[in-house]
């Protein structure tokens, strides 16, 4: 069964943004394949293949199940490199005020679209020019090229999902437009090739996750939806993390 799984993962449907690198990639095997007979022909048809079966592995696009309780998801795949108290991006207009935030490693051979962490609507989208900094780094978040979406839940609560391109990523794809409602695990984007994909959440909710954790995005929880006032104070799950200044 676990096969079977993994073997659906790898062989998943490519998201749309990868058609014109793989259409692109078969045409080159296609003109060497034509071409073997030329010097350099069997050459071009080997790299056209590598290159068309690496982008239908980066691109691809499973599947998810998502949670059916009130929680917020991973946004994406990858590993939590940071979890820390940090200020959501100024274009925002969130405040000044520290929430936590998590943030997640996408390599090459993780799958790169980006989903909503929870049922919300976008207020706000903000794209911020910047570097291609390793997106392993902790800085990345904030000198990094990235885009930006603040989103409203239904109680009035406020999150920031923020897509940032990292050393070899160069382009962000955001496919949601202001004003639009997603979802909880509903893709919204997609980052080419290799990136990070940080989470702020509400002010008093806690992350349940730790770094070097594992994320699988849209099925991962990430912290509990349950508005503060309302979740039971003594049940801090081990993993838990406390802002400086709360009680322990």
């Amino acid at each position: 069964m676990a096969l079977l799984e993994s073997l659906r993962m790898v062989l998943a449907p490519p998201h749309p943004a990868g058609r014109p690198f793989i259409i692109g990639g078969a045409a080159v095997a296609v003109v060497g394949l034509l071409s073997s007979g030329l010097v350099g022909g069997s050459w071009l048809f080997w790299l056209g293949l590598g290159f068309t079966l690496f982008c239908l592995y980066f691109f691809r696009d499973p599947e998810r199940v998502v949670p059916d309780r009130p929680v917020f998801v991973a946004p994406a795949d990858g590993h939590v490199v940071s979890i820390r108290p940090a200020v959501p991006p100024a274009e925002l207009g969130l405040g000044d005020a520290p929430r936590w935030r998590v943030a997640i490693f996408l390599s090459v051979l993780d799958v790169h679209v980006n989903r909503s962490p929870c049922t919300a609507t976008v207020t706000r989208i903000a794209y911020h020019h910047g570097k291609f900094l390793s997106a392993n780094m902790d800085k990345a978040s904030t000198d990094n090229e990235r885009n930006a979406l603040a989103m409203r839940l239904p109680d009035g609560r406020e999150i920031a999902v923020v897509q940032i391109a990292g050393l070899i990523a160069r382009r962000i794809l955001c496919d949601v437009r202001e004003g639009d409602q997603l979802r909880v695990g509903e893709r919204f984007g997609i980052i080419r090739f290799g990136s990070r994909t940080d989470l702020y959440l509400p002010e008093g909710v806690r992350p349940l996750v730790v770094e070097g954790q594992t994320m699988i995005g849209g099925e991962t929880v990430i912290a509990d939806l349950t508005p503060p006032a309302e979740a039971a104070p003594a049940a801090r799950p081990a993993g838990s993390y406390t802002m400086p200044g709360e009680p322990a």
